[in-house]
């Protein structure tokens, strides 16, 4: 390789979690549930998006599911673009715990929601999807994602359930691992593919966010 010659650079993506919806604030599951943004997570969106416009972002994907594709387009119109939408990237379907707050899912269901407290990676809960089905679907389309934009900034909008398993997948952790990492309403998070392998280079940034925000779990 000749001295000025540049180097590959890597293609960094800023993973960011949808703004907070009234199923945030009180601890319901929403699984694929459509549940749109309240008054805070619109604010939130926003304030992503005016975070974001010097991040040098060349394409915008996003979920379908209307929380995370409202957070997309008040970025979108940020930096001027239009969120692709990415149904892959849909959080978990969490079957007959959607619609119920997690100490109700723990009444109703305790055998299940042991498993499912425990990270059991092959639990699929009734009419829902286990954590290695939900795993596949999230890091085959990141995987081309990437592909699709070397050396370029991608944004990505997304879910509390998807932003686990990415973390993981990054830092090469096991999914039953318990949790080490806070996962905010619209938290910006960026990680990086560079001749084939990932890195994490921030995780649940909020400095653009008045107040704070709501972490993905119960405290």
């Amino acid at each position: 390789m000749r001295f000025d010659e540049e180097l590959p650079r890597p293609t960094r993506l800023c993973v960011v979690r949808h703004g907070e919806t009234e199923w945030n604030a009180e601890r319901r599951i929403q699984g694929q549930i459509d549940i749109g943004l309240n008054a805070t997570g619109h604010r939130q969106a926003q304030a992503a998006g005016r975070w974001l416009k010097t991040a040098g972002i060349a394409a915008l994907y996003a979920s379908d599911l209307r929380r995370a594709w409202d957070t997309a387009l008040a970025i979108g119109a940020a930096l001027q673009l239009q969120p692709v939408a990415t149904p892959e990237l849909r959080e978990r379907r969490y079957g007959v715990f959607e619609g119920l707050t997690y100490a109700e899912a723990a009444a109703r269901f305790p055998e299940g929601y042991a498993a499912f407290e425990g990270r059991n990676a092959d639990y699929a809960f009734e009419n829902g999807e286990s954590l290695t089905v939900m795993y596949a679907r999230v890091t085959g389309k990141l995987r081309e994602i990437a592909a699709l934009h070397p050396g370029q900034n991608i944004a990505v909008v997304v879910h509390g359930g998807v932003l686990d398993v990415i973390n993981r997948f990054v830092r090469g952790n096991p999914l039953e691992m318990a949790r080490d990492f806070l996962i905010p309403n619209a938290g910006i998070n960026w990680i990086a593919m560079h001749d084939g392998r990932w890195t994490l280079e921030s995780w649940g940034e909020t400095g653009h966010l008045a107040g704070g925000a709501l972490d993905e779990l119960p405290s």
